[in-house]
């Protein structure tokens, strides 16, 4: 827990000669949840796409592991583990849970243990592996999206809205899920815009406003400035 797995320093980030991140400093320690919250258009998903090399930095540092890696292609980070799920859910509606699973497939896992990974920490998905996932719950397509993730055996997860559109006993749930995830040793991002949804199962959490982070540390410090920050204050 004391090591970092990763660190942003300074980043800056820009869509054409618009300026979306302002010197972001944000460190996730190995094994902990980290929590980004704020409300749309507060730069939380771009920040994901930095991170995961889908987009350019302007300037700063990246560290994965205390290893620069800015400028790394996506799949060069997938590789040493970085893994991100967009918002969205991001699964392949037109091909069965099982299909969807072999997909995550290519790191070296077989079929047959990609599937015995996934059903044992999701049982549901275990009981309609022959369905389309576009036919699913919303709630049973994040699963499908995160067993999906854990198959790949990440080092740094990163989740983008995974709450959107679901019940807050069903995104409890699945939070719960992403909690024994970081229990087992991944490193975990998540950004939010439904703060209170997440604050209850982060190690640390911090606030996005127009792009810069405006306060970070324990949950209970964050919460405590979640309606100034939230409203601009």
């Amino acid at each position: 827990m004391g090591e970092m797995a990763l660190e942003l320093n300074g980043v800056r980030a820009r869509y054409g000669s618009v300026e979306v991140l302002h010197e972001v400093d944000l460190s996730l320690r190995r094994g902990s949840v980290l929590a980004v919250l704020g409300s749309n258009g507060a730069g939380k998903s771009t920040l994901l796409k930095v991170t995961a090399g889908l987009h350019p930095i302007a300037s700063g540092s990246i560290r994965l592991d205390g290893r620069n890696v800015v400028g790394w292609s996506p799949d060069r980070l997938a590789r040493r583990g970085v893994c991100l799920i967009p918002e969205g859910r991001g699964v392949f509606p037109h091909l069965t849970v099982r299909e969807n699973l072999w997909m995550a497939t290519h790191l070296g896992v077989t079929r047959k243990d990609a599937e015995a990974m996934a059903f044992e920490r999701f049982a549901r998905l275990g009981d309609r592996p022959n369905q389309l996932a576009g036919t699913l719950s919303g709630g049973e397509q994040q699963m499908l999206a995160l067993a999906r993730a854990v198959i790949t055996k990440p080092s740094v997860l990163m989740v983008d809205e995974l709450s959107m559109g679901l019940a807050p006993r069903l995104a409890d749930s699945l939070y719960e899920s992403v909690r024994q995830i970081a229990a087992d040793g991944v490193s975990v991002l998540l950004v939010e815009q439904f703060a209170r949804t997440v604050l209850g199962m982060a190690d640390r959490a911090a606030i996005m406003v127009s792009g810069r982070v405006v306060i970070q540390g324990t949950p209970a410090d964050v919460e405590a400035h979640l309606s100034s920050a939230y409203l601009g204050g």
